[in-house]
């Protein structure tokens, strides 16, 4: 394995030593010099061969593309642009979303300038949340932060932004809050379900399932950067979820960093992590049927991340990630799936790995290990375990036109 991974990184540097400064698929086969900006092509791609190991060892390798995106924008004139980001490698079926669009595309809309400071997007978008692991591309993460990997990050609604003063700026968003319908995303909730002492609560699907968000952007001099918001997100008829996210980068000459926190309280367990958690044990205990099984009430989630870059060459980057999380219930509930209140679990995730860029343009080879651990808590009945991988790989946005 070890032979096999350094054979991997060292073609993958020979082939970026002969790499020359970028220009469009289009540009290179026509000669002929882009002018315009009113469209723009680009293919965005993850691909890795993945060294898997658990608690016993080394359990298997593949080759994997882990994002595998098309995507289309450009400004039609001064005031109106657009945006297409479709994922090729998932399900292009969207008879059953409620936008009547596929989960495949990420960003289907358009947008609009109002003068110099306003601005509006429209259509399937991401959400507005704070953070930098959220914020950046998907084709540069090489492990998501359980908060965000479970989170339904594309949906469709407005976007309302307001460039308050140079370097800053504030949203406010307004999406479904559902791609699919409610008891696809909560399972079948029975009307009634008892939050401890005995208080009956109903689980109404909502009959405006919106999630409403308001975020700062903030730079100042380039050194100091926020990516900050705050959710509201209607689950059930009285049921909401609350979404906090305070997202704070540095950068010094050579030096990047970034730290996330994240909090979330869901009425209805809207991650699963801890419906999972439970209904495996509860199913186990009381032989519940699947189709009766439902998400937990009243989960809270805990995340901090953070990340290190140091750019020691002009084409060379180190970097370490850490991830601290929590999954906890806050009430305890008696329903057909009933939960105590306590922690469940904490993870814990560490990475670490290396980048070379041959060109001006992103696209980077590397060599990454990832690193997580789950600690259960005695409520749980689980037990701990730990997953290790490494990757050697590229990742490209490749300009096509």
């Amino acid at each position: 394995m070890k032979k096999l991974l350094t054979l991997l990184v060292l073609a993958l540097c020979v082939i970026g030593l002969n790499a020359q400064e970028e220009k469009s698929l289009y540009e290179q086969i026509s000669g002929v010099k882009k002018k315009t900006d009113k469209f723009n092509l680009y293919m965005n791609m993850n691909g890795s061969f993945d060294a898997m190991f658990n608690d016993n060892g080394f359990d298997y390798g593949k080759f994997n593309m882990r994002q595998l995106r098309i995507e289309a924008k450009g400004n039609v004139n001064e005031w109106l642009s657009y945006r297409w980001r479709q994922r090729l490698n998932r399900s292009n079926d969207g008879g059953s979303m409620i936008d009547n669009l596929p989960t495949s595309i990420d960003i289907a809309g358009i947008g609009v300038k109002l003068g110099d400071k306003f601005s509006i997007f429209a259509g399937k978008q991401c959400a507005a949340y704070g953070g930098f692991e959220f914020d950046a591309n998907p084709i540069e993460i090489y492990e998501y932060s359980d908060m965000i990997e479970y989170m339904s990050n594309f949906m469709t609604g407005i976007n309302i932004g307001y460039d308050f003063m140079p370097g800053q700026q504030i949203n406010f968003q307004i999406l479904n809050s559902l791609n699919g319908d409610f008891y696809s995303m909560y399972g079948n909730i029975p009307t009634e379900i008892y939050i401890l002492p005995g208080n009956p609560t109903e689980a109404i699907p909502s009959k405006l399932p919106l999630v409403y968000t308001l975020n700062w952007n903030g730079n100042f001099a380039n050194v100091y950067k926020t990516r900050w918001s705050a959710s509201i997100m209607s689950q059930a008829k009285g049921k909401n979820l609350y979404y906090y996210a305070l997202g704070n980068e540095l950068t010094f000459g050579k030096f990047n960093m970034y730290i996330d926190f994240m909090y979330s309280s869901d009425a209805i367990d809207r991650a699963g992590i801890l419906s999972g958690i439970i209904g495996d044990l509860q199913s186990e205990i009381f032989d519940i049927e699947e189709e009766n099984m439902h998400n937990v009430l009243d989960a809270a989630y805990m995340s901090i991340v953070t990340k290190l870059n140091y750019r020691f060459a002009d084409k060379w980057n180190v970097f370490v990630k850490g991830m601290y999380e929590t999954a906890s219930i806050t009430e305890s509930s008696i329903g057909v799936v009933s939960a105590s209140e306590g922690k469940y679990r904490t993870s814990l995730g560490y990475l670490g790995g290396i980048e070379y860029y041959p060109m001006e343009s992103n696209l980077h080879f590397f060599l990454t290990y990832v690193g997580r651990h789950y600690i259960y808590e005695e409520i749980a009945n689980k037990p701990d375990y730990s997953t290790n991988r490494v990757s050697v790989g590229f990742i490209y946005q490749l300009p096509m036109f």
